[in-house]
């Protein structure tokens, strides 16, 4: 009987054994989810942790395992296990096989991508709706409030099992913490990130929220009165950076409670369609509301600003720093410039119908007219704004609440440019231009777009590039040059640059900037920049336009246009549409430098060149080679020559003898 007993008792343990191993093959896994680390108690700080749970093959199957898609779910983990509150946390996954992901429950990436989100050289993220973590001694240990777990569900390639496709790392990315390398198991891993004892916080006035963040784009959402069911907001965007631009910005963002906007001032919606609210959950609740006048019911609204026309307008304008066009100037042109505004009136629906029930919009996003890309941060809650009392006293008036978002300027990735550089010198008979694809190519079936580009002569920079093959393999032929095939794409670039080294003497030396606009629409109050790195010091003076030094931004020589050159004109037909080709909108100048005080600089090797050039806050692509100090010269062997001039003058000598 006792050996019936151990029998079955075998047979059971044999059957759920199989059972776990059938269903662990099912979900492609290696293990169980890890059980959290001790070093969790540990833990004097933010603890991290990211576990690996599970993957699925996806359609297609293919052979190449590289190729391979997987549907993976994985959780990260961010405990405040310190005793100092942690306000706005933010942290860094650095995913490394090409995942694609899906969803993040309880975050939201940094730079206000949207899902599904291309993360394969890794991703910040930041909290939302929970952004603060406090302590378990203010809560008396509630884990709700002072941790949070992202569950994720993406994509990933290459890795084949039983290979478990971890990050490189992850780490706390919030200032004053420092975080050593994290300790790895098969499918998890976790850190220990501890407040840093040398980091010294800048002197700043005690605040309740967050103190204010300095960046190239701040913009604040305030809110300035709360009503039952609504409020009025007013966003202000500041233009911090001196190189920084916006021309006809739009700006969108996501609601995320399901809000929308009934009235705007200072701005407009390019959507104007209230069909959303009227079949969504706005129209269930709002049974009686006329939503006619109802400016945009998207969750993802893109604004713009109105128009100058619109400036005293009493309905849609008559707001400080409105309607403009869309322009932001940096404050090096004009600080009045630099700042937008526009209100607008929110309509929320339930549960958050309380006046004190404000959420922000969340994922925001601004861009223009080949201006620099910026990449936002989630809304920061900060101390309310204050603004001066509307009654002309004394005295100032303070926001509802306020949040202020950062946005930062990114620089272009190769052949990501908006606007592209090209060289060339006296001394050189030969331009060397743009950089293929410089500012990105969409079609390549009949060019190469990683082909190094054809040497130019001076005469068809004024050409469009489509029109300059002729040209291109003309003088290639007449140079010896050789032409691949298929020939190089071109550069794509709206507005090109060519800089040219005029000049080059004993004392000093001189270049020409010109500047071309492919685009069928105008500039106004444009403006270049080039920082030099050695002969920097030796700037003198710029004869068309205006020029300013500035040495705290590493060197950089400000340029814009003089009163009643301020506009750089878009592309016309030539003189005969028929046969002509377009002419780009052009202006020049001549740049004079000195040699004194700037000791071993060589002109012909390098040193005229600039070392990064902006127009309208974009950085150019600037070419990867210098015209070389020898391209006028003839390619004669000496020793022949040398040989006949001594056998010529022997010759003369004996006959004279």
């Amino acid at each position: 009987m006792v050996e019936m007993a151990w029998k079955a008792l075998f047979f059971m343990f044999f059957l759920i054994s199989y059972t776990v191993h059938v269903s662990h093959g099912q979900d492609y896994g290696d293990e169980k989810p890890a059980a959290p680390p001790p070093e969790e108690d540990n833990c004097n700080g933010i603890f991290l942790s990211y576990v690996f749970i599970s993957r699925l093959k996806e359609f297609p199957h293919v052979k190449n395992a590289t190729a391979q898609a997987w549907a993976f779910k994985s959780t990260a983990t961010v405990l405040n296990a310190g005793s100092h509150e942690l306000q706005a946390w933010k942290i860094f996954i650095g995913f490394q096989h090409d995942e694609i992901l899906v969803s993040a429950s309880g975050a939201v990436i940094i730079d206000g991508d949207d899902f599904p989100a291309p993360v394969g050289n890794g991703t910040y993220m930041s909290g939302y709706p929970q952004a603060d973590l406090k302590t378990s001694i203010d809560t008396a240990g509630d884990l709700s409030q002072i941790q949070v777990e992202i569950e994720m569900t993406g994509t990933q390639f290459g890795v084949k099992p039983p290979g478990i496709p971890m990050p490189k790392t992850i780490r706390l990315e919030n200032d004053g913490y420092k975080c050593p390398a994290p300790i790895r198991r098969r499918s998890s891993m976790h850190v220990c990130c501890v407040r840093n004892p040398k980091f010294k916080a800048k002197a700043i006035k005690p605040t309740k929220f967050l103190p204010r963040q300095n960046g190239d784009l701040s913009l604040t959402y305030d809110v300035l009165q709360a009503f039952e069911g609504n409020y009025l907001a007013q966003v202000t965007i500041d233009n911090n950076n001196p190189l920084g631009r916006l021309d006809h910005w739009n700006l969108t963002w996501e609601w995320m409670r399901g809000e929308f906007i009934y009235t705007m001032r200072g701005a407009y919606t390019h959507k104007k369609d209230y069909s959303e609210c009227l079949y969504g959950a706005a129209g269930q609740f709002y049974q009686d509301l006329d939503f006619t006048p109802v400016m945009n019911c998207q969750k993802k609204p893109i604004m713009a600003d109105l128009p100058p026309d619109k400036e005293k307008d009493e309905k849609v304008g008559n707001l400080p720093y409105c309607c403009r066009n869309g322009s932001l100037l940096p404050t090096t042109m004009d600080e009045s410039k630099s700042r937008a505004i526009f209100q607008l009136q929110v309509y929320k629906i339930p549960p958050d119908m309380n006046r004190t029930a404000l959420s922000p919009p969340q994922k925001w996003k601004i861009n223009g007219i080949l201006n620099p890309d910026y990449k936002c941060g989630p809304p920061i809650r900060v101390d309310p704004t204050e603004f001066p009392d509307p009654s002309g006293l004394m005295a100032t008036s303070t926001a509802v609440a306020s949040w202020q978002v950062v946005c930062n300027i990114t620089r272009p990735k190769n052949k990501n440019s908006h606007c592209c550089v090209s060289f060339s010198a006296f001394y050189n008979d030969s331009v060397i231009p743009c950089n293929t694809c410089a500012c990105g190519c969409d079609e390549t079936d009949t060019c190469n777009p990683n082909a190094t580009p054809l040497l130019l002569p001076s005469e068809a920079l004024l050409v469009p590039f489509a029109d300059r093959t002729a040209k291109a393999k003309a003088w290639a032929k007449l140079k010896h040059h050789n032409v691949p095939n298929p020939l190089p794409c071109g550069d794509n670039c709206g507005v090109s640059l060519n800089w040219h080294i005029n000049s080059d003497y004993k004392k000093g030396w001189s270049a020409r900037i010109t500047l071309f606009n492919w685009e069928d629409f105008h500039f106004e109050d444009w403006f270049t920049a080039i920082q030099m790195k050695k002969a920097y010091p030796g700037y003198q003076n710029v004869y068309s336009f205006n020029g300013t030094k500035l040495p705290q931004l590493n060197n950089t020589i400000f340029f814009q246009g003089l009163p009643g050159l301020t506009f750089l004109m878009g592309e016309t037909n030539g003189t005969d549409p028929k046969h002509d080709p377009r002419v780009p909108g052009k202006q020049q100048s001549v740049i004079s430098f000195t040699k004194k005080g700037v000791p071993g600089i060589n002109i012909a090797k390098g040193d005229g060149f600039p070392s990064r050039v902006f127009f309208n806050g974009e950085e150019c692509s600037l070419p990867t080679e210098f015209p070389t100090g020898d391209g006028h010269r003839s390619h004669v062997n000496l020793l022949p020559v040398i040989f006949l001039t001594i056998m010529t003058f022997v010759l003369m000598m004996d006959q004279l003898l």
